[in-house]
């Protein structure tokens, strides 16, 4: 099979663990065909260091415009035909990319393969959650109560860009949601189940931090998928319990904190999508 990856790095003001990241890339026993570093407005030197420590790499520099639109530039800048993406945050072990191949050629009816990860959060390993477990095969169902693929964990084919979308830039957090959603919906996926990178967790910067209520950005999604009426019968029932619950929960929390306008709104979604399998 055709394995030229390119591997696509997005970053905003993060040159001190850009190049732990970068490192990380060029560790591979499988090595890609390109590193594409998105430097999404960085005001902290990542340019320079860029220049000085890692001239191999081709770097694209935008205006600030979030990591949706980041990444959909390194995609559209991308000569591989497969794409892997890595945050500059996060760190690949050197085996990552060459076992991510043996898994798609064992499974030549995926054109996605994710893997397991380590996760660091504020210098100590932890274990994940039940909830956060991975698994390949056909996981649309998994993918509803939150992200189970991470970004950095995964290699995919450019066709699914063209026939799923590219990442929404108007979602400012769970941008990967939306778009498994999009693609478990009618593919299945690979999985290699040993750690293939790691993940660190724990610091100010992260998108978890920065924005309230993250299912927000879930709802909107289920939306989405709902409307492209893409899903079967089970699906879409999955569906609509999953987003009814979620408004719930915003609802609820809505009106803890005195919100009433968008506690109604969430108790109105709710109602909605709710049936007689759904009581509202």
């Amino acid at each position: 099979m055709d394995f030229s990856v390119s591997v696509i790095i997005p970053t905003h003001d993060r040159a001190a663990v850009l190049g732990r990241a970068i490192e990380s890339v060029l560790a591979q026993t499988l090595p890609p065909r390109e590193i594409i570093v998105v430097d999404d407005g960085s005001t902290d030197g990542t340019e320079a260091l860029l220049r000085s420590a890692f001239p191999q790499v081709r770097c694209l520099r935008q205006e600030n415009r979030g990591v949706s639109a980041a990444r959909n530039a390194g995609i559209a800048a991308a000569t591989g035909e497969w794409l892997a993406f890595l945050d500059s945050d996060d760190e690949w072990l050197p085996g990552k990319l060459a076992a991510q191949r043996e898994a798609l050629e064992r499974n030549p009816d995926c054109r996605l393969c994710h893997a397991e990860e380590i996760w660091i959060r504020n210098g100590r390993r932890v274990n994940a959650m039940h909830k956060h477990e991975k698994s390949g095969g056909n996981i649309y169902r998994r993918c509803l109560p939150l992200c189970v693929i991470s970004p950095s964990a995964v290699v995919i084919h450019r066709d699914l860009f063209c026939d799923y979308g590219d990442f929404d830039e108007t979602l400012p957090a769970c941008e990967d949601y939306d778009l498994w959603l999009r693609i478990c919906a009618r593919e299945p996926v690979a999985f290699v189940e040993q750690p293939q990178i790691v993940k660190y967790g724990g610091h100010a910067d992260q998108l978890s931090r920065r924005h309230w209520g993250m299912d927000r950005f879930r709802v909107r999604a289920l939306e989405k998928i709902l409307a492209a009426g893409v899903l079967g019968a089970e699906d879409e029932l999955a569906t609509r319990q999953m987003l009814v619950e979620k408004c719930r929960i915003l609802a609820q929390g809505a009106r803890k904190r005195g919100v009433v306008d968008r506690a109604e709104y969430y108790d109105r979604l709710a109602r909605k999508h709710g049936d007689e399998d759904v009581p509202c």
